[in-house]
């Protein structure tokens, strides 16, 4: 269960800390993150990471895709691990 709450606090840090640095790369027209990799982290459970990030930087929020995708994303875990713990 330890490694669980580790692992749930690192993805949701490191998908935060790649929408601010992936804010900075658009301000500076260079090289950006994937939209896919945003995605697919929040599956991997970095949801919450990725709402605080988007509201945070004020980066994709225009996009109903990250806005609304990473909280539904948020909702079907939560109501997994409700479920099944």
């Amino acid at each position: 269960m330890k490694f669980i709450f580790i692992y749930i606090i690192f993805i949701n840090l490191f998908l935060f800390t790649l929408l601010g640095i992936d804010k900075k790369r658009a301000k500076l027209h260079k090289w950006r993150i994937r939209e896919k990799t945003l995605m697919c982290l929040a599956i991997l459970g970095g949801s919450l990471g990725g709402i605080l990030g988007i509201y945070t930087f004020k980066h994709k929020t225009k996009h109903l895709k990250f806005t609304l995708g990473y909280t539904i994303i948020l909702l079907i875990q939560l109501l997994s691990l409700f479920y099944f713990h």
